[in-house]
């Protein structure tokens, strides 16, 4: 009983309008959900992805304008990387930036894939790398991006630990990852590095722990990576997997039934915080493929307070993706 990989990965925005223009307009992703924190259900959840919200091409947001910023360090994520299907698309990419005034840096990562290393407005620190095509990636018509060029899917999250070891250990042991690599990471404030793998990598099978040797803990704030969550097999009950996860220990919150999926929440040795999703029902079982992210959607349990939720969001519009 392993995960399968990515599911999503939700970060923190102050800027909602913003980030919309950022992630729709220049990234040309589709907005594939527009609802709200469950749990805090008049503050915005925004989720990006392909054309119909397909699990593992997921970017999403809270919106949180007065948590104040991030700071890299421990505990924390480092940066999160989409696929694209090759190096061209990588050069595609980085001509839009450099019309667009986008700063980036090309990189060669420990498997030595080429990758492009940028930021969007708030500082969330992401890349794009030439890892070939995502099986299960549906292009959106209106995309500006060729498909031979678009971000197709997650691929790989790196996260920034104290100590590697126990990250890894837990990895390994109770999510069914395997060590590929040990490495030096060689960026400033980072030691040894290890790469982890499912079923021998790939798109959104890949995460790296790397040893940060800053003075201060990493905070979790604006610009930065709320949690990872990572895919359950349909064949896996998801009780089974809050018994396992409760057997090592660590403090597990309970079975969250979402409505668009199941969930459990850890936050695993390290100090980055884990979430275990269902692969269903999805985003689109209350929405119509058509319109994704044009109304904002509530599960049934808070449809009852849907004016007065309505009532307290901000306004926001949903830019088209942009020719630059």
């Amino acid at each position: 009983m392993n995960v399968k990989g990515l599911h999503h990965v939700t970060a923190i925005t102050g800027e909602i309008q913003r980030n919309l223009d950022f992630y729709t307009g220049l990234l040309a992703l589709r907005l594939a959900k527009r609802t709200v924190i469950q749990e805090e259900p008049t503050t915005y959840h925004l989720f990006y992805g392909d054309a119909v919200g397909t699990v593992g091409t997921g970017f999403t947001f809270f919106d949180w304008p007065r948590v104040g910023h991030d700071r890299i360090g421990a505990r924390n994520v480092v940066r999160t990387l989409f696929a694209v299907q090759d190096e061209a698309a990588l050069a595609w990419w980085g001509e839009r930036f450099e019309r667009s005034g986008v700063a980036y840096t090309l990189q060669q990562d420990h498997a030595g894939r080429q990758s492009l290393h940028f930021s969007d407005a708030e500082g969330q620190r992401l890349g794009l790398v030439a890892a070939g095509p995502f099986a299960g990636y549906t292009h959106w018509h209106k995309h500006v991006a060729p498909p031979e060029a678009a971000i197709q899917a997650l691929h790989s999250v790196t996260l920034g630990v104290r100590e590697v070891e126990p990250t890894v250990r837990f990895l390994r042991d109770v999510f069914g990852y395997a060590v590929a690599k040990t490495f030096r990471s060689g960026a400033e404030n980072e030691g040894e590095a290890v790469a982890l793998t499912l079923d021998g990598g790939g798109i959104g099978r890949e995460l790296v722990a790397v040893e940060r040797t800053d003075a201060q803990p990493g905070l979790r704030g604006i610009g930065s990576v709320h949690h990872i969550a990572l895919t359950i097999a349909l064949e896996d009950a998801i009780e089974q997997w809050h018994e396992r996860i409760v057997a090592t220990g660590l403090k597990v919150g309970p079975i969250i039934r979402r409505y668009y999926f199941d969930s459990i929440y850890v936050r695993i040795p390290g100090g980055i915080l884990f979430e275990l999703a269902t692969e269903g029902p999805g985003l689109a079982i209350d929405d119509n493929l058509e319109t994704l992210g044009e109304r904002l959607t509530l599960p049934p349990f808070l449809e009852d307070q849907r004016a007065e939720i309505e009532a307290k969001l901000k306004p926001i519009v949903v830019p088209k993706p942009r020719d630059i």
